[in-house]
């Protein structure tokens, strides 16, 4: 095994207040992921710009909260907080490129394809996306049973039905109109597929019954689009040094969103509404949700 890289810890300056070890844990492991000898330097060094580009790190942190409150032993999670990480990022790789979004800043520094260039930026997202499904089939700490069912989810998730439907659902609404229930439905693909898969990842590793999986699908369903209203919200309120892009950058855009369909104070009681069926969700839980309801509240009361 060649000798681990001497990098420097990438240490989140935007930790989540309660949940501390979450992100610090994924980005130790991420670190070791990405410590690949013999990938080419330009490519790699596009992976490691974007996985390394800051961030909350919600979604592996939902992986880790979700092995915990159902007593899931959280090494059993590190590679499945990877993927999801990794998939999260080449999606915002390729959802800045000129094709897409055309952003040139993400998170207040210069996307993948400005920072090098676009071809670089593309492959960069391809690679990261290939290694997500590479480290959860070589998972040996999981049976085959649930490494397996881990990929599938995730395949789901990312695919045609999921996050790729949702991103040309969005391109479609530049040129024509997208109405309530049409953008609800972009979200929850684009958006909601994947947190609910950060949440039935920790289901599937604790080997946890069908009702308790269905619970978690519905929090992550619930709490993917309060995630994404949130975002539409801060893009008219928010301050600039504060959510890494320009204020008004949407409507900037062109792009529908909660806010553009509904108006600031309706998206609002929306994101309420979904803040409540977050929890109700989680109801047959009990009292072992409660972290899972304080990320809830963190997602709707969020600056960034």
């Amino acid at each position: 095994m060649a000798a681990l890289r001497k990098r420097p810890l990438h240490r989140n300056p935007m930790m989540i207040e309660g949940f501390e070890p979450f992100p610090e844990r994924v980005i130790q492991q991420l670190e070791l992921v990405l410590n690949q000898s013999d990938v080419p330097d330009p490519l790699l060094e596009a992976m490691r710009y974007c996985v390394f580009n800051g961030g909350k790190r919600i979604r592996p942190t939902l992986v880790y909260l979700s092995c915990k409150v159902l007593d899931a032993d959280l090494a059993l999670a590190d590679k499945a907080a990877c993927a999801i990480e990794l998939i999260h990022s080449y999606s915002l790789i390729h959802d800045d490129l000129p094709a897409m979004d055309n952003d040139d800043i993400r998170r207040g520094k210069p996307t993948c394809h400005i920072k090098f260039d676009e071809a670089t930026a593309i492959l960069a997202g391809d690679a990261l996306q290939a290694l997500a499904f590479e480290i959860l089939a070589n998972e040996n700490q999981l049976t085959a049973e649930t490494r397996l069912s881990l990929i599938s989810e995730l395949a789901g998730a990312a695919g045609a039905r999921g996050m790729v439907a949702g991103q040309i659902i969005d391109l479609a609404g530049e040129s024509e109109l997208i109405d309530a229930p049409g953008l609800e439905n972009m979200h929850r693909r684009k958006t909601g597929d994947l947190i609910s898969t950060c949440l039935k990842f920790g289901a599937i590793i604790a080997g946890a019954d069908s009702q308790t999986k269905d619970a978690m699908h519905r929090y992550g369903h619930a709490l993917g689009l309060a995630f994404q209203i949130k975002d539409d919200i801060l893009d008219v309120t928010g301050e600039e040094q504060t959510i890494g892009k320009p204020v008004s950058s949407d409507i900037g855009n062109e792009k529908t969103t909660f806010v553009s369909v509904h108006g600031l104070e309706e998206a609002t009681c929306k994101l309420k509404q979904r803040l409540v069926e977050a929890k109700a969700a989680l109801e047959p839980l009990g009292n072992r949700a409660e972290p899972l309801n304080e990320m809830a509240d963190f997602i709707i009361s969020r600056n960034h």
